[in-house]
């Protein structure tokens, strides 16, 4: 479950999207997410994620430092048990202010993260050699028409480091404060996403809310040693679910009053454009 820029297998995929009023931000969404990527271009290869965000700079992307299991600490508390088992510079994509794509370094990735796609060409340049993937200009065109409006991250990486990466983890003011949305398109050529081809799933979708009333969810227990500044991000509670088989390409959404219900069930398949 990814958009790659060149033939790739994404597997055990964990989303996290939650909602929370942070102290320094104001009303925000959380994005997490992680896989198991098998790099099968013969050089470097890269994945997309569109963020619906009104504004994001390199500042939005949190590093985890040691908590890289915190993923895994999340679907830990929704997993079912089976039997026998245990600032202001934030500004510049909504008033317009600074560059309209950056490129910058984090953990195994050089990100090229950009406020409209057709910014991204251009852009790949200042990746390094040994991380650049091969480009379809008819991918991000795809980005620019069906995701207007949204953020979107490449992530590139080399053959050697692929499987290395920690969990990212990036905030951001949402265009839609009250739909929490996970990027969820599937397409693992390097070309556009097939919107009418089903697409394989292996993956969980976890979600939070700090406004979640009294019993809602399952409590994480994070890592004694994770930094507060970090643990700010994060919520107390989760519910989630795990989807395999195939669904119908595009994304996974949920409405923040559907989440306060506590019912991962309501979690719905939706295709760019979808309300």
């Amino acid at each position: 479950m990814c958009v790659s820029m060149a033939p790739a297998e994404f597997s055990g995929t964990t989303l996290y999207c939650g909602r929370l009023h942070h102290a320094d931000h104001g009303l925000i969404h959380v994005l997490g997410y992680q896989n198991t990527a098998t790099n099968l271009a013969d050089g470097p290869n890269a994945m997309l994620l569109h963020l619906p965000a009104r504004r994001m700079s390199r500042h939005n992307f949190l590093s985890v430092g040691r908590s890289s299991d915190l993923l895994e600490r999340m679907v830990d508390a929704v997993r079912p048990v089976s039997v026998g088992t245990a600032p202001d510079s934030m500004d510049w994509m909504e008033r317009g202010r600074g560059p309209a794509v950056e490129v910058f370094e984090h953990d195994v990735y050089t990100v090229v993260l950009a406020r409209d796609a057709r910014a991204v060409p251009a852009a790949l340049a200042e990746v390094p050699d040994h991380q650049r993937p091969a480009l379809d200009p008819e991918l991000f065109a795809f980005y620019a028409e069906r995701y207007p409006g949204h953020a979107i991250a490449v992530c590139c990486f080399d053959n050697a480091r692929a499987t290395q990466a920690k969990p990212l983890l990036v905030w951001y003011p949402p265009l839609d404060p009250d739909l929490l949305t996970l990027p969820a398109l599937d397409c693992h050529t390097g070309g556009v996403p097939d919107l009418d081809s089903p697409a394989p799933v292996d993956h969980w979708v976890v979600l939070g809310t700090d406004e979640a009333p009294p019993g809602w969810g399952a409590p994480v227990e994070y890592a004694p040693a994770m930094r507060h500044g970090l643990r700010d991000y994060l919520p107390d509670t989760v519910i989630g679910r795990h989807f395999d088989g195939t669904l119908p390409n595009g994304d996974f959404a949920i409405s923040h009053a559907d989440l306060l219900s506590g019912d991962a069930e309501r979690v719905k398949r939706v295709r760019p454009g979808d309300a």
